[in-house]
């Protein structure tokens, strides 16, 4: 990992909230991910489920973490069961945790090899009434490949179909929502190295670059300030394609005239930023541009201050809608007839704007979080309103991460990155 360590108090005090809402004489399991083959003897490089990660910050392969709060055991109340290191995977591979480094990592005491997992796990699912299984129960989940994880709770529920089954995906949605100081130290180093990044590009778009040097100019900022790269697969989408929502070809030249909407984010730690930012490619922006832009960065303003504890994530969004219109109507996009006459499920301002504009954001760029339970302090939400014009050739979306205070103001992470177009005309013709 390149990441500096990370204090295992976090993990700790996650495994203890964690298990306060289990129910009596149960345990959890959590599998790491697998490392995905490509073809030949070509894989994916290794990302860890978050969950595991959460709960103990190991981040290796072939881990499993067991949570048993009432084993009549005291050392089986948390255990890890490893890959076994050696002196042959050391050479090949790195050096996986030892047992010592394992429990610096994650302060679990107990430490075992996965070999030894099946005659342990015999001994103490002999102990318990209910074993909590860990499924992907994200609203935007759309998973074809079998997870290690799917695997693991096949095999168990074939081996014990006598015990009481139960969801860790709940307890985790509403945990992993609301961010310790820990976790938002590092959002906060995400989003400051995706600032580093930025600054970098405003220094190096012009004309006739193309869109895929600008995404390596993010890539080797990121790397050389101890990211892995990107957080999600990034946008660089220059002229109409900013009006294609998920363009990632990121292939095109930037033409003289045209704007560049850019929608990157570094991760750090296995956390991630999202951060949008749209740039004119000559560094200046046309009168209809800023026109658009500053109705854009009003609406992300006005919306950032909606994000306060009890908000609801439905009503947000409607009061965000009502924010959009109004922009709208100024630019002439859409007129008052349009808005009389508007479909409710499918309003006016949709036409130009037709995606959300908050998510949460945490271990997952998309982060858990219970949509319809209200929101909370320490929460943290993007806020990435857009105004899409095919017409016109240009598409402009302007987005933060912000954290929900118990009082005031959402605090912004990418209060650095700049934003103001005068601002971004500036570094870019300096």
């Amino acid at each position: 990992m390149k990441y500096h360590k990370i204090d295992s108090a976090l993990f700790i005090k996650n495994r203890k909230n964690f298990t306060a809402q289990m129910k009596p004489n149960s345990l959890a399991i959590f599998n790491s991910n697998d490392i995905y083959p490509i073809t030949a003897d070509s894989t994916i490089p290794f990302q860890q489920h978050r969950d595991i990660f959460y709960l103990s910050g190991v981040d290796q392969e072939e881990s499993v973490l067991v949570l048993f709060p009432n084993a009549p055991d005291e050392k089986h109340r948390e255990i890890l069961f490893l890959k076994e290191t050696n002196e042959h995977i050391a050479i090949w591979e790195g050096e996986k945790l030892t047992k010592e480094k394992a429990f610096k990592t994650s302060g679990i005491k107990t430490v075992y090899w996965l070999q030894e997992m099946e005659k342990v796990l015999f001994e103490i699912m002999t102990q318990c009434e209910t074993v909590y299984i860990n499924t992907n129960e994200h609203y935007r989940a759309n998973v074809e490949t079998e997870t290690r994880e799917a695997r693991f709770t096949k095999w168990l529920l074939t081996k014990y179909p006598a015990h009481n089954v139960a969801k860790s995906n709940p307890i985790l949605q509403r945990l992993r929502s609301v961010k310790d100081k820990i976790e938002l130290d590092l959002i906060q180093e995400a989003c400051t190295i995706t600032e580093k990044g930025m600054r970098r590009v405003l220094d190096f778009v012009k004309p006739g670059v193309m869109e895929y040097e600008i995404e390596a100019e993010y890539m080797h900022e990121f790397l050389r300030n101890r990211s892995k790269g990107f957080a999600y697969t990034p946008i660089i989408a220059s002229g109409n394609n900013a009006n294609v929502l998920h363009y990632i070809e990121n292939n095109q030249p930037c033409n003289d005239g045209d704007l560049i909407l850019i929608d990157v984010g570094a991760e750090y730690a296995n956390y991630s930023s999202d951060m949008t930012r749209t740039i004119p490619v000559n560094g200046k922006f046309t009168s209809r541009q800023r026109d658009v832009y500053n109705a854009v960065l009003r609406v992300k303003d006005a919306a950032t201050k909606l994000l306060v504890p009890g908000a609801i994530w439905k009503d947000y969004h409607v009061e965000v809608g009502a924010l959009m219109t109004s922009e709208l109507l100024g630019l002439g996009l859409i007129d008052k007839a349009d808005v009389q006459n508007e479909d409710p499920n499918w309003p006016a301002y949709k036409k130009y704007f037709m995606h959300g504009t908050s998510h949460h954001m945490g271990l997952d760029t998309h982060d858990y979080g219970l949509l319809w339970e209200p929101m909370k302090a320490n929460m943290v939400f993007t806020v990435e309103p857009g105004i899409y014009i095919p017409d016109e050739g240009f598409g402009i979306r302007l987005e933060d991460d912000v954290v929900i205070q118990e009082r005031g103001e959402p605090f912004n992470l990418m209060r650095n990155i700049p934003i103001e177009a005068e601002e971004i005309e500036e570094l870019m013709n300096k």
